[in-house]
């Protein structure tokens, strides 16, 4: 609902940022000063100020992008660092009060990418948010992402917060809060990916789709270990050998769990799950996420497929069946 709330401010300003800078007289600011309106309307309400906020940091990373730092333009990283600025600003009478909302939380959370403080504090904010809602693994992905060196951590302080998280969160994920902290964190950084505990990550997996095999949640770890990691060699070799053995998981988790196809997450997948991804089209994303599907589960069912043999998806999974 809070994306849904500034989701028409934030997507304008996004399209406007298409080719890396605005149009000349393009009215960036006109729908994030129609919220900051309502926001006066309604002092000391933290819910209006969170998702005000939030469009204040959607705007900057739209903004900023997905590249290196030492890549931006000066325009680009000032309008960022002023966003964030506003964030910081707006949520400056709320974060570190205890109001119990998750929705807080995750807003305080989301300013650590735009402070050079974060490195102190981004494992205690992510903790918090974690405890009052342990069973949404966004934020233990978004936490991960954020304790690489290249954020605001280490990768002995990324290992240690996902063991601790693993076992705080023991009793809804099992294993599986070591691998929701690690999965987008590995997806994009060598080291992270070579120092992962290969066992105790391929368990999470197991451990996560014994106790939520939902659609999503199958479709999302498939394509992630088939495709996000599976396909992303890097040429570091202790980091590719991890990422095979994560690939071959694909094969008992499409086998044992895959009920039905999501193609959407499959082409966010190919992609590296970029939430700055900007998609022309709809369509043609989610058609290209159906055909990587359909090409590596045909892989994986190649020797039923070579003998004649035809692929159906049920409600407890795929079963082979005579042409």
């Amino acid at each position: 609902m809070a994306f849904g709330a500034r989701a028409d401010v934030v997507l304008a300003v996004e399209h406007a940022l298409q080719d890396g800078r605005p149009p000349k007289g393009a009215p960036m600011m006109a729908g994030i000063e129609a919220l900051e309106y309502i926001l006066s309307e309604f002092p000391g309400n933290y819910v209006i100020a969170a998702i005000v906020a939030q469009a204040h940091i959607d705007i900057g990373w739209a903004w900023r992008g997905t590249g290196w730092d030492a890549e931006l333009s000066s325009q680009n990283r000032e309008a960022f660092s002023a966003h964030f600025d506003r964030a910081r600003d707006i949520l400056k009478p709320y974060c570190g009060q205890a109001l119990d909302s998750p929705l807080l939380a995750a807003t305080c959370c989301a300013l650590v990418g735009g402070t050079e403080q974060g490195r102190l504090t981004v494992a205690d904010l992510y903790e918090k948010l974690i405890d009052l809602n342990p069973s949404n693994p966004r934020s233990m992905r978004a936490m991960g992402n954020y304790l690489l060196p290249r954020w605001c951590g280490s990768y002995a302080e990324l290992e240690l917060e996902a063991r601790r998280t693993a076992a705080r969160t023991q009793s809804i994920w099992g294993a599986g809060g070591y691998t929701w902290v690690m999965f987008d964190a590995i997806a994009c950084d060598d080291q992270a990916c070579a120092n992962l505990d290969l066992p105790f990550f391929i368990e999470g997996l197991r451990d996560i789709l014994d106790r939520r095999a939902d659609p999503y949640t199958t479709n999302l770890l498939a394509a992630y270990c088939a495709n996000a990691v599976g396909l992303t060699f890097s040429g570091n070799d202790e980091a590719d050998q991890v990422r095979t053995q994560i690939a071959d998981a694909a094969r008992w988790i499409v086998r044992e769990y895959l009920t039905e196809l999501h193609p959407m997450i499959w082409a966010h997948a190919a992609r590296g799950f970029d939430n700055n991804l900007r998609v022309h089209s709809l369509s043609r994303f989610a058609a290209s996420g159906r055909d990587d599907a359909m090409r590596i589960i045909s892989m994986l069912f190649q020797r039923e497929i070579s003998s004649g043999q035809k692929i159906v998806f049920t409600e407890t999974g795929p079963v082979a069946m005579a042409s």
